[in-house]
């Protein structure tokens, strides 16, 4: 398993002018690679590969030796990133994505990612070298000795917020996958998530909200900010607050989820949870037909902005998999709305957290979301034994529930 861990470098002034040398030749490299697929398609309609680009490096460096500074893997990475951007560019367009937006240029500002990937680095004593020809100052970073990696497959330098860091990728070996025939699926939620089990047991662990504690502060903040002059003394002074602000609100919530997904994890004895496959996107877009900015702004605010949902899901995928477990999405679609018992389906807007049905079932609606996913799940799977023992452990909750599946229908799925 291929891990990345994130450390802060502390680079002496001589260091960071070779930094910020590199990083400017990188940036030139991706805006005239990507002046010239622009060109190319205007002038002549053709598509400029990254191959091409890539073939065309020993060149640029003859004509213009100060692109000799830069190790080779780094700026073949750079043609690689901007090819990336144009991939993802399109495969947005293809799914009908009309605010999708093509790779912009880099400002004089920007400081570029340099990314060491397979080789131009060396680890030694507590040490990590970086390959380089600027000059014959060497690009030398202490790293703690409480970091232990095994096989390093990349190490990347970036700037954030005005401080240095190396990520560096690693091989990480992890536990043999076993399927203990234990479940647990989650309905995962901006305010808690709910989850059940095969023993129809029920947990829901509240959410925790920092942003909601300084929303408040950095609106109050913004606003003081925004009537000052750009630049201007008291402007820099508020201008700085805010960041300090949405920064520690940000890592509040990432430390919480961080402990939330170790504490679901460890607990667990089951090694399959099973969560709805998520369209984060699709989930705090407008509405057609209806005009409710005031919903769409609050859901885009617990969603996006916080990184509540998505980014969960990712620390509970790799958590699960250092120890044996798996974590397994799948489409949750429409398990709000149709009823666990006769499979009716409603209107349900957030608003409505009770779900009533004809057919006598009265239940809250995220319970009701875990009862879809796990049956969902055991259907697709043809799990027909843990099927049969979580329905009948849910009549014995007092649920009408019956079996929606058959056997013959199992074993096909």
């Amino acid at each position: 398993m291929k891990l990345t861990q994130k450390i802060r470098i502390f680079p002496d002034s001589e260091q960071e002018e070779i930094l910020w040398n590199i990083s400017e030749k990188c940036r030139l490299l991706y805006n005239f690679a990507l002046t010239e697929r622009i060109d190319s398609w205007k002038n002549k309609g053709e598509y400029v590969s990254y191959f091409k680009q890539q073939n065309n490096l020993p060149k640029i460096k003859e004509k213009y030796p100060e692109y000799k500074w830069v190790y080779s893997k780094v700026l073949q990475y750079i043609l690689r990133t901007l090819d990336a951007d144009y991939r993802s560019f399109f495969a947005l367009l293809k799914k009908g994505n009309r605010e999708a937006k093509p790779p912009k240029y880099k400002g004089k500002k920007y400081f570029t990612t340099m990314v060491y990937n397979q080789s131009g680095f060396k680890f030694k004593d507590g040490n990590v070298f970086l390959s380089h020809k600027y000059n014959k100052t060497p690009l030398k970073f202490k790293i703690s000795n409480k970091f232990k990696f095994g096989k390093v497959y990349q190490v990347s330098v970036f700037k954030k917020e005005g401080k240095f860091f190396i990520c560096v990728t690693y091989d990480r070996q992890v536990k043999d996958y076993v399927d203990n025939k234990k479940y647990q699926a989650f309905d995962l939620g901006v305010i808690k998530h709910t989850a059940v089990n095969l023993n129809a047991k029920f947990i829901e662990l509240k959410n925790s909200r920092p942003d909601k504690y300084w929303q408040k502060k950095i609106q109050s903040i913004q606003s003081r900010r925004d009537h000052c002059k750009k630049g201007s003394r008291k402007y820099n002074i508020l201008n700085n607050n805010l960041k300090f602000m949405k920064k520690k609100s940000a890592n509040q919530l990432k430390d919480f989820q961080h402990k939330l997904s170790k504490k679901i994890i460890d607990n667990t004895k089951a090694n399959t949870i099973i969560v709805g496959d998520l369209s984060i996107k699709d989930m705090s877009k407008k509405k057609k037909g209806k005009s409710n900015h005031k919903g769409t702004r609050g859901l885009n605010r617990a969603i996006q902005n916080t990184g509540t949902l998505g980014r969960f899901v990712r620390f509970l995928t790799y958590k699960a998999e250092l120890i044996g477990k798996r974590v397994i999405e799948i489409n949750e679609r429409d398990t709000s709305k149709k009823c666990c018992v006769c499979g009716k389906k409603h209107d349900m807007p957030l608003y409505k957290r009770v779900i009533i049905c004809d057919c006598g079932n009265e239940i809250d609606r995220d319970k009701n979301s875990t009862i879809n996913i796990m049956s969902r799940f055991l259907s697709q799977n043809a799990k027909w034994t843990g099927y049969q023992q979580f329905v009948g452990n849910l009549r014995k909750t007092g649920l009408p529930i019956q079996a929606m599946y058959s056997y013959e229908a199992l074993c096909e799925s």
